[in-house]
């Protein structure tokens, strides 16, 4: 598990070689850990498989383009705020950025201060929002570790059940496998931990808060 005073991981999707140096350069001196993609196929791949706490995407790339690469993003639950940078900076490009799915759009050329600006804003609002998630019919308090289902009363959960949830939570169209959870959750422990705290979850906020995927793992449930 990451530590609370990590630095923020950025993901960078952007072809030219040059921007790309530079953007990393300075987004590393504002603090950020970037990681560069060069192409969409790239860029989706690292979405898909790793988390990131902002994500800085241009929207002509190879491979897959960048409103392409957005909405694959959306559609597998990743929710990493995203900001794009792009050439095509017109009202209509704007609203087509947003419609995608963006949290923010920003055309080139454009002004280092007021990109470093706007992904700081980008970084509080979505760090105020992730301290509650959504479960099916009810939310998780991150804060207090509290999970109200429905109109029942908050259940106060241990710090690995909450880490559990907050996880599946966190990516409600993502499929865990128990290896992807142990990893994430118990490091520490054996695989068949994983079943265990499924299980107490499921006693404490019902069976409906996760879902089995049969030979697969699991992932949050579904509201029924």
């Amino acid at each position: 598990m990451r530590t609370p005073d990590a630095a923020p991981r950025l993901l960078l999707v952007e072809d030219d070689a040059g921007l790309a140096r530079l953007l990393s350069g300075l987004l590393g001196e504002e603090g950020y850990d970037v990681e560069v993609a060069p192409d969409g196929q790239r860029g989706l791949h690292l979405g898909l498989t790793r988390d990131y706490d902002l994500v800085v995407l241009d929207r002509g790339l190879p491979a897959v383009c960048g409103l392409d690469l957005l909405a694959r993003l959306r559609d597998r639950g990743v929710t990493a705020p995203v900001l794009v940078l792009s050439a095509l900076s017109n009202p209509a490009d704007r609203v087509d950025g947003l419609d995608a799915g963006a949290e923010d759009y920003l055309g080139k050329p454009f002004d280092v201060d007021e990109l470093l600006a706007r992904l700081r804003a980008l970084r509080r609002r979505h760090t105020d929002r992730a301290r509650t998630l959504a479960l099916p019919g009810g939310r998780l308090d991150l804060d207090t570790r509290q999970a109200a289902i429905g109109g029942d009363r908050p259940v106060r959960l241990s710090e690995r059940e909450c880490s559990l949830l907050a996880t599946l939570a966190a990516r409600p169209a993502r499929v865990f496998t128990r290896a992807d959870l142990r990893a994430l959750v118990f490091p520490d422990a054996g695989t068949e931990v994983v079943d265990t705290y499924v299980h107490y979850l499921r006693r404490k906020l019902g069976r409906h808060v996760v879902d089995t995927v049969r030979g697969v793992g699991y992932q949050l449930g579904h509201r029924r």
